[in-house]
């Protein structure tokens, strides 16, 4: 990967690609190895060795721990393994009150919150903001992202995991 090709991907990422450069790349086709490109970007922002194998949010990645696949935060925190919900390892804010809501939603109708709950989910490790759930009192929280890891590498990637 040649240096302008890394900074355009490393800006993408960052969400600070113009949006002419950004449609180009949405709308192209697509280099075979673009996945290993965007991953190589994401592991020299991250100060720990572990292999990241997928991006699964904004600061969430499943990482290859010895034999391990894991969930990793940015900041180096460890959730355990990626097939279990992330998010009951997280700190949990739950904003069930008017005046939460308000702070949230103002100069707006704020939802009642008999009706709806804002639950934000937090690492433990750095007190960054992963995830946001708006829901009912009572939802279950929401695993929202269980790959087949091994066969995305072996049937999309023809790469072993």
């Amino acid at each position: 990967m040649n240096n302008q090709q890394r900074e355009e991907y490393k800006l993408l990422i960052e969400g600070q690609l113009p949006w002419p450069q950004t449609k180009n790349l949405m709308s192209s086709y697509k280099d075979r190895d673009r996945f290993f490109k965007i991953l190589e970007i994401y592991q020299d922002k991250v100060e720990w060795d572990e292999k990241i194998l997928l991006p699964i949010g904004e600061h969430l990645f499943i990482v290859q721990k010895g034999n391990q696949c894991i969930v990793k935060c940015t900041c180096g925190h460890e959730f355990g393994d990626y097939r279990k919900n992330w998010k009951f390892q997280s700190v949990l804010l739950v904003r069930n009150k008017v005046e939460d809501l308000e702070s949230i939603y103002p100069h707006s109708d704020v939802c009642d919150p008999s009706w709806m709950e804002i639950r934000e989910f937090i690492c433990p490790g750095c007190g960054t903001l992963l995830e946001i759930e708006a829901c009912s009192p009572g939802y279950p929280i929401t695993f929202d992202f269980c790959p087949d890891l091994e066969g995305f590498y072996r049937e999309w990637l023809n790469h072993p995991l």
